[in-house]
């Protein structure tokens, strides 16, 4: 059996939320890519370097096609889960072993630890921990599980290093330059992948890490592209695209369909703009390809700002008019209510009418 975590590994679970600026950046960039899990066998590898491991005696984990699963985590942690954050959730990732007894890693095994180290802060280290374990010996062969709890200490590990990692602040007085902070992102995602890469071995390293990687250095290399005044705005975008398309498929199908759909939300926000009326807007969206029900719903939502703009206009005369009536401030307040009421019917309405009679802006 591999050795437990140790009492200072156990207590950096607190810490792991509190990496400072540079790190945490590209922690935002590396940990909240959105692709579905695939197996490190589908994962992109990364740039080569020489990697140190520690010795592990322990059989070694493998990749394999979901086909091959034999054992498996179960999905929940039933009606009364050891956290009352995780009621009515299902467990997010899972253990898995092929027939032969060894462990199959792939991103949802770092999901499954993740689901359970979170709850560090609301129950304690040592439950999150002993929670893992039983569901990895319940459920999967003992070479399996024994596999799990070896990968789970290298995490441990890693997380511990990251920590550290985040400590490192920045130059106060370089802050706002933009070539200072790019440098430092730059560097902190190496420096990042160095810590992964020693911690693990390449497949656990790819598994884990490979997608969110590949994501950081195309989130790195659009940023260093914006920077650039040596470049036309067509060659810009140029470049970005040519990054876009170097990523792995998952990324790419996710970054394609963020993009066309930004793009729909351009031509139809532009279709809004441009129209004369509510019925031409419902005409422009639905040449858009935009469904007949919902171009009638912004129809109908346009027309009814319509409305409120013709009675906001009449109530503004008719305050006009109160203003140099010469009443009391009292008396003013009095019939301004009663011109609320007048104008608009419900509560609403009149709250949108007093918010644009104090800016000037529509509700």
């Amino acid at each position: 059996m591999p050795e437990q975590p140790t009492a200072l590994k156990r207590a950096i679970f607190p810490l792991i939320a509190l990496i400072p600026l540079v790190a945490a950046t590209v922690w935002v960039m590396t940990e909240d890519t959105p692709p579905a899990p695939v197996t490190s066998s589908q994962a992109p590898a990364t740039d080569s370097a020489p990697v140190t491991t520690k010795a592990d005696t322990s059989p070694k984990p493998i990749t394999a096609p979901a086909n091959s699963i034999a054992y498996q985590t179960p999905t929940s942690l039933g009606d009364k889960p050891f956290a009352s954050s995780l009621a009515g959730t299902d467990i997010d990732g899972s253990l898995k072993a092929d027939a032969n007894g060894n462990l199959i890693v792939d991103l949802s095994t770092k999901d499954f630890f993740d689901y359970f180290l979170n709850t560090v802060g609301e129950v304690s280290p040592e439950t999150a921990l002993a929670e893992i374990e039983a569901l990895a010996r319940n459920n999967l062969p003992a070479a399996a599980a024994d596999q799990a709890m070896a990968i789970l200490d290298q995490y441990l590990d890693y997380k511990q290093q990251a920590v550290e990692l985040g400590r490192q602040g920045l130059d106060p007085s370089r802050q706002q330059d933009p070539d200072y902070q790019l440098q430092m992102l730059k560097t902190a995602l190496s420096d990042l992948k160095q810590i992964r890469r020693n911690a693990f071995d390449p497949a656990t390293h790819d598994a884990f890490f490979g997608l969110q990687e590949a994501y950081g250095e195309y989130t790195l290399a659009r940023i260093e592209i914006q920077q650039r005044e040596d470049l036309s705005a067509q060659s810009k975008q140029t470049l970005m695209d040519w990054h876009r398309e170097q990523l792995p498929e998952p990324l790419r199908k996710t970054e394609n369909g963020m993009i066309r759909e930004a793009e729909k939300s351009r031509l139809r926000q532009a279709a809004i703009a441009e129209a004369s009326s509510p019925s031409e807007a419902g005409q422009r969206l639905q040449a858009l390809g935009v469904a007949p029900e919902q171009a009638a719903e912004v129809v109908g939502y346009l027309q009814e700002r319509e409305q409120f703009d013709a009675r906001f206009q009449q109530y503004q005369q008719a305050l006009a008019s109160l203003e140099n009536a010469g009443i009391s401030q009292g008396d003013f307040e009095s019939q301004q209510s009663q011109l609320l009421k007048q104008h608009f019917d419900s509560e609403q309405a009149r709250t949108w009418a007093r918010l644009k009679s104090l800016d000037g802006n529509s509700p």
